[in-house]
């Protein structure tokens, strides 16, 4: 497989990586933090494939990437929470930190496939990056993990994607230099009060603005 690489704001990109994710491809590009790697999350096989080009167990759960609030549902089935509290909890989170590094974790839509998490919940992240949120808004929520193979260094330009998956990947969206390897807050929204498993980007100190009974799980 040759990789295509072409700039993320060329004026055929979001066609191009479109064509790519409907034929079940394998695309990267930068997000608000470091490269990720995308399939369709709506594609069992191009999801598997995700899995085999990074030499990740599939064990491990995939997040889901969104470009705007309205995509939330569709990968989040928020209205099987168990409380309203839990899906209001969600929602606060979603509306004053996104776009923005906060993976929030609550239950997986029905529809998506299985072989994304092993649990039946998701997590989910508007990326704050215009580009790429103008992208997702195109090709509809996608499964993303970080642009490296298993193990290999968090790549923050599109120089170090191609030295781990040149030849592996479709399509790489070369966005120049990232912000860097500063990974997203983690917050699990099914449980009530909601419980931040990975400190990161957005502060527990933020968080609590918005949700004073928010817990922080031991590291």
């Amino acid at each position: 497989m040759q990789t295509e690489t072409i700039p993320i704001n060329h004026p055929d990109t979001i066609q191009k990586a479109l064509y790519v994710l409907n034929t079940g491809g394998v695309i990267a590009f930068p997000t608000d933090t470091i490269y990720g790697l995308a399939a369709s999350a709506s594609n069992s096989t191009a999801i598997e494939n995700l899995f085999e080009i990074k030499g990740r167990d599939q064990t491990k759960a995939i997040a889901v990437l969104i470009g705007n609030l309205s995509q939330f549902e569709q990968v989040g089935y928020l209205s099987i929470t168990t409380s309203r509290e839990q899906n209001n909890n969600a929602l606060n989170l979603a509306r004053h930190f996104w776009p923005g590094a906060l993976t929030l974790v609550v239950p997986r839509h029905p529809d998506l496939p299985d072989i994304l998490s092993p649990h039946p919940t998701i997590g989910i992240r508007m990326p704050d990056h215009p580009l790429l949120q103008t992208m997702l808004e195109t090709t509809g929520p996608l499964a993303t993990t970080s642009a490296n193979l298993s193990g290999g260094p968090n790549p923050v330009s599109a120089r170090q994607v191609l030295e781990q998956l040149n030849g592996r990947i479709n399509l790489l969206l070369d966005g120049g230099q990232t912000p860097g390897p500063i990974a997203s807050t983690v917050v699990d929204c099914t449980h009530t009060p909601p419980i931040v498993l990975r400190q990161g980007a957005v502060t527990f100190t933020s968080l609590k603005g918005i949700l004073p009974n928010l817990l922080s799980s031991p590291q």
